[in-house]
């Protein structure tokens, strides 16, 4: 056990069996079981049993077709499922780990027309309305789900987690929100969670007594008619008489309208909630949600908010979490910066999941960082994140790395992405580059212009220089009251009480957000991001939702925010975040207009129209009109070079300059460091 986390590395006796640490690997739902590549979804979890989690939990798995979260997924169904999961179990074994198959049933959730439910409520995140499952339909989900659970057990698994919170079919039964039967199943309380403690009792009376059996439970649902603290103590109580091992924490529904696992949201911020349970069950309890340093964890077991953490995207950041903390290498262990972007996006499109930080999650198979059969010299010039990591996987393979850029510091345009608020994250990120570009012994030479002569002797060059902001050409724009957002978030312009932003895609939410900020940013303010987003004590309120409803501190300034594009602003931010940046800035009183033709800026402030007949003529009076109108690539040395015949690698903005694209960056440098 190390000094250093003398919580988080103590091992949990569960009586029949006893996990090394205090860690939970918490369930990801990536896609990876329906590829059907059985090697695959093994590898992805070994590495993360070889890199210390004491207990893995799968993605769901469907206990049936009804109850999957869209057609197809997948499940234990038959032998050769069984067959397929034994790949997966002797793998994690093998590596010295332990693994929970989650039992997830979608109820409402489901995106098929087969889905069922308490009452026939349609869900706000699936089209399709449930069908109401009479007594003999009740049976049947019972019965399929113990089943799912004695196959996991010849599967090889430890044990099962099954899925009561986050809204989905046991939690269904359990709210009045959407439970309106009025049989044995549903009006009081007792009758509500008769489901989940009955689905709890039958599951440990098949799998036997030396098996796993965690509870997700719901501690404070955050959608209208959910549960009281009382209501989820005794709950608590019931799984615990029930047969359950541990019990893990939900937070949130999907439909909630409070953000619950965004890089917005504080670190720990739901530990508080948890702690309420502590003491009032005999068993284990699991806090989640926005924990994802060794250092936060040890803080949250050491106050007694939990017996045990569960931290899941953290492990698709970094498959050695444990295994870094323990050695004493924290400032090695790629950071979860809750961003969605290749994790949660990507699961809801239907596409593998991965991580912005670390593009091998999900993909160990295929994308290996393997020595280099011939280590050459390489320049990377631009230390944005794409030539940041084209670095550091080239010199981890052996290549002789030297890192150029022009400006002082690594970071690039992290560098203003991490004074936006709710992006303090990036701060971690950045510093972990700086961390290992040392790692890995990349010499810099930072406030350097790189020339085709500075670059002639080197082997093989990589340009990541970036993009420049694109010229919107709006008449005016020359004037002292125009800034470009680059001034803006390096802090080189103070724009002034009323500001009109001109680009309302992520670069100009981002702004936006940096504009209305005024003082300490909420997310490194806990009581104050709960008041803003209307989260009370659920001892005090029901469901934890404030009576008073959100209560956001006034805006610095008066924004508007405009776009050419004649559709909502923020559609194309992304699929499971976009909506907070929206609810966020709405908060703030921003307003937002789309279809407009910028028509010419002057002292007065920012003329306008609407349509193709630019009709409508308005003034947006404003003190600053600030540029988000797209990048353009910069692509300058990478032609000067090409012209002179020399064969280079352009990667990130310098090759394509859609937004700013870190997830793409991250994953083109580490793609071609891996393979030069």
């Amino acid at each position: 056990m190390s000094d250093l986390y003398p919580h988080l590395l103590q091992p949990l006796d569960l009586g029949f069996t006893t996990l090394k640490n205090r860690v939970l690997m918490g369930s990801m739902h990536t896609n990876l079981e329906e590829t059907g590549n059985w090697n695959r979804v093994a590898e992805f979890y070994a590495a993360r049993a070889r890199g210390g989690a004491a207990l893995m939990v799968t993605g769901g798995m469907a206990p049936n077709r009804e109850g999957g979260v869209f057609p197809g997924a997948a499940g234990l169904f038959s032998d050769q499922d069984i067959a397929n999961h034994r790949v997966v179990t002797d793998r994690v074994h093998e590596a010295g780990g332990k693994i929970a198959m989650q039992i997830l049933h979608a109820g409402r959730y489901a995106y098929s027309p087969e889905c069922v439910g308490p009452s026939p409520i349609k869900s706000p995140i699936s089209p399709f309305t449930p069908k109401e499952l009479d007594e003999e339909g009740i049976e049947k989900q019972i019965a399929d789900m113990v089943t799912a659970a004695v196959r996991a057990r010849e599967a090889g698994y430890d044990g099962v987690e099954v899925m009561g919170s986050e809204g989905y079919f046991l939690n269904q039964f359990l709210a009045a929100h959407v439970n309106k039967r009025e049989d044995r199943w549903g009006g009081s309380y007792e009758n509500r969670m008769r489901l989940p403690v009955e689905v709890v009792r039958r599951v440990r009376e098949a799998v036997g007594p030396d098996f796993i059996v965690i509870f997700r439970i719901s501690m404070i649902d955050l959608v209208p008619d959910g549960a009281t603290h009382d209501e989820v103590v005794q709950l608590a109580q019931a799984i615990e008489a029930a047969g359950a091992t541990i019990l893990n924490t939900g937070i949130g529904w999907h439909e909630a309208r409070v953000p619950t696992i965004v890089t917005s949201v504080p670190r720990r911020a739901f530990a508080w909630v948890t702690k309420k349970l502590m003491g009032k069950v005999g068993i284990p309890v699991i806090t989640s949600n926005r924990i994802n340093t060794p250092e936060v964890a040890e803080e949250v077991l050491a106050e007694g908010c939990a017996d045990m953490v569960s931290m899941a995207r953290p492990w698709l950041a970094d498959a050695e979490f444990v295994t870094k903390a323990v050695e004493g290498r924290s400032a090695q262990i790629a950071p979860c910066i809750a961003c969605n972007q290749a994790c949660l996006d990507h699961t809801f499109q239907g596409k593998i999941s991965s991580c912005l930080v670390n593009p091998r999650a999900c993909y160990e198979t295929e994308l290996t960082v393997t020595p280099a059969a011939t280590p050459k010299t390489v320049a990377v010039v631009g230390a944005g994140p794409a030539g940041l990591s084209a670095a550091m996987t080239a010199a981890e393979r052996g290549h002789a790395v030297t890192l150029f850029d022009r400006a002082p510091e690594i970071g690039g345009q992290l560098n203003m992405a991490k004074v936006v608020p709710g992006k303090e994250e990036f701060h971690g990120l950045v510093d972990w580059f700086d961390t290992m570009l040392d790692v890995r012994g990349v010499t810099r030479k930072l406030g350097t212009e790189a020339t085709p002569e500075l670059l002639a002797e080197f082997d093989e060059v990589v340009i990541a220089t970036g993009v420049l902001p694109r010229d919107p050409e709006i008449p005016g724009q020359d004037g002292d009251n125009v800034a470009s957002y680059v001034d803006v978030l390096r802090g080189t312009v103070t724009p002034g009480k009323r500001v009109a932003v001109v680009g309302a895609g992520g670069i100009g939410f981002d702004v936006s957000e940096f504009l209305v900020m005024d003082g300490t940013s909420p997310t490194e303010n806990l009581p104050e991001w709960l008041r803003e987003w209307g989260v009370a004590d659920p001892e005090d309120a029901r469901s934890g939702l404030a009576p008073e409803g959100p209560q956001p501190h006034p805006a610095a300034r008066a924004v508007t925010l405009l776009q050419r594009k004649a559709e909502k602003p923020g559609k194309r931010l992304g699929k499971t975040t976009g909506w907070i940046h929206r609810a966020g800035l709405q908060m703030k009183q921003v307003q937002m207009k789309a279809g407009v033709n910028y028509e010419r800026i002057d002292s007065e402030g920012l003329h306008i129209s609407y349509g193709e007949g630019r009709e409508r003529p308005e003034l947006v009076e404003c003190d600053t009109v600030v540029l988000c109108a797209g990048q353009v690539s910069a692509r300058g040395l990478a032609d000067a070079l090409e012209a002179e015949g020399r064969s280079v690698h352009v990667i990130g903005g310098a090759d394509v300059a859609a937004e700013l694209d870190a997830k793409r960056a991250i994953d083109q440098g580490t793609r071609l460091g891996a393979r030069l």
